[in-house]
C-alpha cells in the first residue's frame, strides 16, 4: 500500500496541519520526518483548536498511529508536554499510539542556550531562528557527537552523556559567547527523568513503517516547514537546518522510493514567510493588512510557533514551479482562498525581471533573490463569500479562473482548495 508524502511548497505556514488532518482520515500511520518543535501545525475541529509543534497533527484522528522519525531533533520536554495536552483534551496518546525513532536526536537546554547566544552574536545579520535549539542540535548530529533517543534506554550511561554534553557546551557559552553556563548536574537529572518517562515510546520507526506498508496499511509522511526553507534547496542562509523537501521524508523515516504513491504540495493562495530573508512579492500597506488578517480575513497570519507577524505578498509562481520541480509534486492543495475575497484585481507573479532580462525560472535557485523584480499578471477578483463552498460549482467563476491559472503556471493539478479554517471548509476537486 502507498506512502503519501505531504510537503510545504513555500516558506512554511502553508496550512499543512489541516491538510494532514484531512488526509489522515484515510491513513493508518502519520509520520513526521524532519525538523523539531520549531514547526507548528494548527488543526481546527469545531470549537477545538489543536496547536502542535512536534507530535504529528494527524494524531487528532482517533484511529491513527503517530511516528517521529530519525530525521527529527526532538525536545523531550516538548514531547511530554504535547502528550499531556492531547490527553487533557480527551485524545488518547500513549506508547501504543505514538513512537519515536531510537535514531532521532534530542534537543537539550545546551542547544537552546547556544542558539540564543549565536543569534545574539550576529547583531543586525540575524537569520531569524526560532531560538529553540534546532540548529545546534543538527550541528551535533552532523559532528557525530549528538544525543540519540536510543541512548535513553541505558539510564546510567545516558545521564553521564548528558552531563558531558552540557559541560562541553558550557565551554562554548562562556569562552566564545561570554554567556552564562548551565548547571550540568541539574540538566542531567532533568533528562534522566525524561528518559524514564519516554522509554516506552522508543522504537525502530523504520521497521514499523516497513511492516505497515507490507501489511497493506496507508502511511502519511507529514512534512514540517517548507521547500524554500530546505537546508540545501531553500533561500540559504535563511533556512532551517533539515530537509523538509520530499526526498527528506525517505531519509528521515528510513524508507525507500518503491512505496511512494504521490507527493502532495501545500501552498497558500498567496505568499507568506516568517523571519528574515528575500521575498520578491512582499507587500506593505492596506493589501498586506488584508492578507495578514487585520482586515476582513478570517485567519490571522501570525506564526504558530513564534507568534511573529508573517510577511505577506502575492502568490509567486516562479517559486512554486521551483517547489514542484525539486519535490516532484504530483498534486497541489491551495489554502486560504477565502482570504482573497474582496481583493480586485488579484495578482500572480509569473516571472522576474533583473538587469533588463526576464526570467520565468530561477537562474541559480532561491538563495539570492536580491534585485529580482516580480512580473505580475492580473486576474479578476470576486466579492461573494466563498466560505460555504464545498464543490467546484459552488465557487464563483473568478475563483475557479484563479485556481485554473495557478494549475497552468505551476504545471500540476490542484486537488483541494480550503475556504476557511474549519475541518469541513474544503473544496475537493481531484
Amino acid at each position: 500500500m502507498p506512502l503519501d508524502i505531504l510537503v510545504g511548497a513555500q516558506w512554511g505556514d502553508e496550512g499543512k496541519g489541516r491538510m494532514v488532518d484531512l488526509m489522515a482520515a484515510e491513513a493508518d500511520y502519520v509520520a513526521r520526518y524532519s525538523g523539531g518543535d520549531n514547526a507548528g501545525h494548527t488543526v481546527h475541529v469545531g470549537d477545538d483548536i489543536y496547536k502542535l509543534h512536534l507530535i504529528p497533527s494527524g494524531l487528532v484522528r482517533p484511529h491513527t498511529i503517530g511516528l517521529l522519525g530519525n530525521g527529527l531533533v526532538v525536545n523531550p520536554n516538548t514531547m511530554l508536554d504535547e502528550i499531556m495536552q492531547l490527553q487533557q483534551a480527551g485524545i488518547e496518546v500513549g506508547p501504543e499510539r505514538l513512537k519515536v525513532s531510537h535514531a532521532a536526536h534530542m534537543v537539550t537546554p545546551a542547544h537552546v542556550a547556544l542558539d540564543r547566544a549565536q543569534e545574539h552574536s550576529r547583531g543586525d545579520d540575524l537569520i531569524g531562528t526560532t531560538l529553540r535549539g534546532i540548529g545546534p542540535a543538527y550541528v551535533d548530529k552532523i559532528a557525530r557527537h549528538g544525543l540519540r533517543f536510543g541512548q535513553m534506554l541505558d539510564e546510567e550511561n545516558f545521564a553521564d552523556l548528558v552531563y558531558k554534553h552540557t559541560e562541553a557546551a558550557n565551554q562554548q557559552l562562556t569562552q566564545i559567547y561570554n554567556a552564562e553556563p548551565l548547571d550540568a548536574q541539574v540538566v542531567a537529572a532533568e533528562y534522566l527523568d525524561y528518559a524514564r518517562n519516554l522509554q516506552p515510546y522508543i522504537a525502530d520507526v523504520s521497521a514499523i513503517i516497513s511492516e505497515a506498508l507490507s501489511d497493506g496499511k496507508i502511511v502519511l509522511a507529514e512534512g514540517a516547514q517548507g521547500t524554500l526553507l530546505d537546508l540545501d534547496h531553500g533561500s540559504y542562509p535563511y533556512v532551517t537546518s533539515s530537509n523538509p523537501t520530499a526526498a527528506g521524508a525517505l531519509i528521515g523515516l528510513g524508507v525507500g522510493f518503491r512505496d511512494v504513491h504521490r507527493v502532495v504540495g501545500v501552498a497558500k493562495s498567496f505568499q507568506t514567510r516568517v523571519g528574515e530573508g528575500p521575498f520578491p512579492t512582499e507587500l506593505e500597506g492596506e493589501i498586506a493588512g488584508r492578507l495578514r488578517g487585520t482586515g476582513e480575513a478570517h485567519w490571522d497570519e501570525y506564526g504558530t510557533t513564534t507568534g511573529r507577524p508573517r510577511r505577506v505578498g502575492w502568490l509567486d509562481l516562479v517559486l512554486l514551479r521551483y517547489a514542484v520541480r525539486v519535490n516532484g509534486l504530483s498534486v497541489l492543495a491551495l489554502t486560504k482562498l477565502d482570504i482573497l475575497t474582496g481583493l480586485d484585481p488579484l495578482k500572480l507573479c509569473v516571472g522576474y525581471q533583473k538587469d533588463g532580462k526576464i526570467y520565468k525560472d530561477l537562474p541559480m535557485g532561491p538563495a539570492d533573490l536580491s534585485g529580482f523584480e516580480p512580473i505580475y499578471e492580473e486576474l479578476r477578483g470576486w466579492n461573494v463569500d466563498i466560505s460555504g463552498a464545498r464543490t467546484w460549482e459552488d465557487l464563483p467563476s473568478a475563483a475557479t479562473a484563479y485556481i485554473q491559472r495557478v494549475e497552468s503556471l505551476a504545471g500540476v493539478p490542484v486537488y483541494w482548495v480550503s475556504v476557511g479554517a474549519e475541518r469541513d471548509q474544503m473544496v475537493v476537486i481531484g
